[in-house]
């Protein structure tokens, strides 16, 4: 067996976390992949897999040559379609990170018109505030609110989001509106992020910079959870403005301290570190790149 098949039938088996589904995605019998990938490990000398009754799972040394070899693949696929496809669709599966509630809210609405594009897309769209490791969970693509710490990666900024101080009319009219950032200690700030960053907001007066420390009855390392208090009159929250566009079109909630407030996040598309980016990580980070100014 040719060792083009052998790596082929490799890579069926790690994305598909076994022999018979690697089997059904490749058409091929359960016994040709199990073929291929004894080939390929006597050919290497090292075992890649190992296996029980259950389940199979990469070796250390496995999930090195996958590392290796899966864009090697990506790259010999992307030569193929560059001359046998218009250039106007692309294939092949691409993992996805985003920010749960910017995910909700900006991202998933567009991964339709995406897939109408490109029907032989796959898209796994990984939603969570927690920031993965693209290296490590095999991303392809991150969307990002805020700014990014990772050096070694590529990034793409495509937009910018206002920071605003914001609440329901209903807790404004029962609680009146802050007229200056000092005024905060007297109302229920609802706490995002790590808790010494949560519980000090960062505004700009006459002589520059300043924080305020706040406090409320509501913490939180999720964005939609403070989301969430906002709209059910809790108390007032500190989000990008992207969070909840929709209801300040629909004069849902209110931004208040609009003066004080001037920092603002990036939004920015990331491609992690590697020799050779796939024509459809390419094609998609384009297509998010006109979509989501266009969504304000």
């Amino acid at each position: 067996m040719d060792r083009f098949n052998e790596l082929a039938a490799f890579i069926a088996v790690v994305e598909a976390s076994g022999f018979s589904a690697a089997a059904r995605t490749t058409g091929d019998s359960q016994s040709a992949v199990s073929k291929a990938i004894g080939a390929l490990e006597r050919r290497l000398g090292v075992r890649l897999f190992n296996r029980s009754t259950r389940k199979v799972t990469l070796t250390d040394e496995g999930r090195r040559y996958y590392d290796r070899i899966k864009p090697l693949l990506d790259e010999m696929q992307d030569a193929d379609s560059e001359l046998t496809e218009s250039t106007l669709s692309v294939s092949g599966r691409i993992r996805i990170a985003a920010s749960g509630t910017f995910g909700r809210l900006h991202v998933l609405p567009l991964i339709p018109d995406l897939l109408s594009l490109n029907p032989g897309l796959q898209v796994d769209l990984i939603l969570s505030d927690f920031v993965r490791d693209m290296v490590e969970d095999r991303i392809d693509l991150a969307i990002r609110v805020g700014p990014v710490n990772e050096p070694d990666a590529v990034v793409r900024r495509v937009a910018i989001t206002p920071l605003i101080c914001v609440g329901s009319h209903r807790y404004f009219e029962r609680h009146g509106i802050p007229k200056t950032p000092a005024e905060l200690s007297e109302h229920n700030c609802l706490l995002y992020g790590g808790l010494t960053e949560a519980a000090n907001w960062p505004f700009v007066g006459r002589d520059g910079r300043f924080s305020v420390p706040v406090r409320g009855n509501l913490w939180s390392n999720s964005v939609e959870t403070i989301r969430t208090a906002v709209l059910a009159d809790v108390g007032i929250g500190l989000l990008a403005r992207v969070s909840l566009a929709d209801e300040l079109r629909q004069a849902e909630v209110m931004t208040i301290l609009d003066e004080f407030v001037t920092d603002v996040r990036d939004i920015s598309l990331v491609w992690p570190k590697r020799r050779f980016v796939p024509a459809r990580v390419r094609q998609v980070t384009n297509f998010f790149a006109e979509a989501i100014p266009r969504r304000g």
